[in-house]
């Protein structure tokens, strides 16, 4: 299928695969579908895989990019070169994909909405998805060292460091994104909702101004008797105000 470089309408009856040939564009151009993290229930009944390849016209290039998934293995090439991580896709084509699903950026959990932040500023800015790796990374082997029974604190100081090396980054990307988002955002809310007020506010576990060193050292005690870190970046989470009024709890479904 070729789309025209304006506004395209793709109408049909139930089941025909209209929202496919979104999540496909989507798959291609991130790795993800907006369904499902089983890639497999992505494949046709009795199918082995299936590939898709997509050719995408930026202002300065033409991009080629090819998604293939064969008997769950994932394999990724640009231009025809083979990216050795599925990471590397990321900002070639920027994808902004919108559903019925959605309504849990709201109504969801705040893990929800951190995987928003995460997406979009890891199509922006590669320094944030590299950020993101090593903080996962590093919160992983934290968490497995306070899961011991004799949690070594020279160890977790090591650790903590790298925690907030990398978790500056998040925190400062993430508070410039939503400075960046909150006026198009009410201004788009207000064209729809008229006299309606919107709002929204990141709600940063740990702020840019903060000694983060001090926080975790702080936490130390209540990490090691739950075995888990409990504040960092990965406890974010934005607020959705209307009229001053929590949209989580309030807002209807039209809102």
């Amino acid at each position: 299928i070729s789309f025209s470089p304006a506004f395209n309408v793709i109408h049909g009856g139930n089941a025909q695969g209209k929202t496919s040939l979104l999540e496909a564009i989507l798959f291609a151009t991130t790795s993800k579908s907006h369904r499902t993290s089983n890639e497999s229930d992505l494949v046709a009944h009795e199918a082995e895989g299936f590939r898709i390849h997509l050719s995408a016209h930026r202002s300065d290039r033409t991009i080629q990019m090819d998604a293939n998934v064969h008997h769950g293995a994932k394999r990724f090439k640009v231009n025809g070169i083979a990216q050795s991580r599925v990471s590397d896709i990321l900002g070639k084509v920027n994808t902004v994909f919108f559903s019925p699903e959605d309504i849990t950026l709201v109504k969801g959990s705040a893990s929800q909405r951190r995987k928003f932040l995460d997406m979009e500023l890891s199509q922006l800015h590669a320094p944030y998805l590299i950020a993101l790796q090593q903080y996962r990374q590093v919160l992983k082997q934290r968490n497995e060292l306070l899961r011991r029974h004799q949690s070594d604190t020279t160890l977790l100081e090591v650790w903590e460091e790298q925690l907030v090396q990398h978790g500056m980054v998040l925190i400062e990307k993430r508070t410039e994104f939503i400075e960046e988002l909150t006026p198009l955002a009410v201004e788009a809310y207000h064209r729809i909702a008229g006299e309606e007020c919107l709002t929204l506010q990141y709600l940063a576990d740990v702020g840019a101004s903060d000694d983060f060193t001090a926080v975790l050292e702080k936490a130390r005690p209540t990490d090691i008797r739950r075995k888990v870190t409990t504040r960092g970046p990965h406890r974010d989470d934005i607020d959705f105000m209307i009229d001053g009024q929590p949209a989580r709890s309030k807002a209807s479904q039209g809102q």
